[in-house]
Formats: structure tokens, sequence, C-alpha cells
């Protein structure tokens, strides 16, 4: 290559770069508007949403999740429910627990590093994408890609301990329709396909009230979740977060035992719950 024909490339490349970071940053801002802007999500502190789960051959569970930011660092819990049995996993700040008595487990047992990791996502109340503006992560727009008839921007997050998170979002509203979730998990990388819609506000902010999902290539065992209602800055009770001591009952966020609406709500398509130790974001990290 010669001198003139390199230094047209650096110029080139020099001025492609700030281009594709300016339309990272471009769709991040009109991401942020259309969820209700900073102000509107700034003031949600705990997000609490009620409905049910669906999994593959017309399994239902009851379902109720919640992330907070009840101090310096974000939680989360998620709680299901059937015919007594309740299964539990949460994000206390710091680690992962869960409980299912589908497994023989009575008494919460520690998560792993690997497995608390996307539990800890779901404490972000804003999601994996908009934390990115303070949580450290690379955005980089990515270009476009047909999603069922739309023409959707593709925005790629990549958190600091190597987490990916490529975005859809719709080119009219700039709300996320899909996002493809990718961890290293016990050493072997796994991606998660998440289809999120049915928005809704939420004390000002909207959030999805439908997520699906199934692990990549196996989208005939896909799990839905179905939103019935969602309301935000309740009281949590103390240690709601907090893995319970062996023998205890985990409470509900005011004390009380778990508890979740059963309103039906759309149409039925998932995966079985003993299959499934972790549920999908819609809508970062516990940091």
């Amino acid at each position: 290559m010669t001198l003139r024909m390199t230094l047209a490339a650096l110029a080139f490349a020099g001025a492609a770069f700030p281009a594709a970071a300016q339309d990272a940053q471009s769709l991040l801002a009109k991401n942020l508007e259309a969820r209700g802007g900073a102000a509107a999500l700034d003031a949600v502190k705990t997000v609490s949403f009620e409905g049910r789960v669906l999994f593959p051959g017309d399994f239902e569970m009851t379902y109720k999740e919640t992330p907070a930011l009840p101090g310096k660092a974000a939680a989360a819990r998620t709680d299901l429910s059937l015919q007594g049995l309740n299964v539990v996993q949460a994000y206390d700040g710091q680690g992962g627990w869960r409980i299912n008595p589908f497994q023989g487990r009575k008494d919460a047992e520690r998560m792993s590093g690997d497995e608390a990791r996307s539990v800890a996502d779901a404490a972000s109340i804003q999601g994996a994408l908009l934390a990115s503006r303070s949580d450290g992560s690379r955005v980089d727009y990515v270009g476009r890609e047909d999603f069922d008839g739309t023409l959707a921007y593709k925005v790629k997050v990549t958190q600091k301990d190597g987490d990916e998170f490529v975005y859809w979002l719709d080119p009219d509203t700039h709300l996320e329709i899909k996002v493809d979730e990718t961890r290293k998990i016990r050493g072997a990388q796994q991606t998660t396909e998440i289809e999120l819609g049915d928005y809704e506000k939420v004390a000002g902010a909207y959030f999805p009230m439908s997520v699906e999902s199934w692990s990549q290539g196996q989208s005939n065992q896909r799990q839905r979740i179905i939103i019935a209602s969602g309301s935000a800055n309740a009281p949590v009770a103390a240690g709601f977060f907090a893995e319970p001591r062996a023998g205890a009952a985990p409470t509900g966020p005011s004390g009380e035992g778990p508890d979740a609406s059963n309103k039906p709500r759309g149409e039925p398509a998932g995966q079985d719950p003993d299959d499934q130790t972790t549920q999908p974001s819609g809508p970062g990290k516990g940091k």
C-alpha cells in the first residue's frame, strides 16, 4: 500500500468511527426520551410487576418481579407461585440466591457468580441499555436489521465484565423490541433471545408488559411473561431481598407471603421452570 493510500485509509477511519459513535449516542438519547425521560426514570426507585408466566405445555405460574434501588446498589427479586409452591430468586446487591421446591430445595441456596449476573442485570430499573450512560459500558451502533418486517436499529452494549446485549430499536418509537443477551456461564458462552412489547406507563416511565424469551436455537421452547399490572415506589420491607435463614419462609414486599396477580392477558408460550434458573429483564448489573 502506498503512503497516499495509507493516509487516505486512516482519514476514512477517523471520519467513520465518530459518525458511528454519534449514531449510538443519538439512538440512546432517543430511547431515553421514548422510555419517559431521565427525570421520570430516575424518580422510580422501586417498581413491582404482577402477572403470570407461561411455559411450554400450557404450564402457568403467577409472577411477581420487584427491581429496586434501596441504597447504593440495585436489588431484585422474582416470585413464582403454583398451588402453594413458591419459587424465589433474588439479587441482594452483592450476590444471588434462590429457592426452588420443584427441584426438591425448600431452603435458600446461594447462586454462583455466573448465575447471579443475569439476576443482577434484572435489578436495573432502566435496563442495560440506559444504564450504560453511567456504568462504564461500551455502546456501539451496529447497523440495521429486519425484525418481523421492521427495519430496526441495532445497538450493542458491552459491559465491563464482558456480558453483551444487542438491542433492536423500533425505528418509529425507538423503544426496545428485541434483545440478545450473551454471557459466559461455567466457561461456555450462552445467548438468550428476548422479545419485548406492550409497553405501558408506570409512574411516568414506560416498561414492557410482554416479555418472551428462549435460549438461542430453541425458539420452540419459549417462556412468556405477561404483566397485568405495575406500580412504583411502594414501601419494601426490610430484608425483602436478603437471603432468608434456613427454614424461614420468604416474605413479600411489605412482609406478607409471596403474592402475584393471575389476571389473564395475552396468549401462552414458554418454558418449564426447572430448566430456567433466571428470569429475563426487559429492561444492568446491580451496580
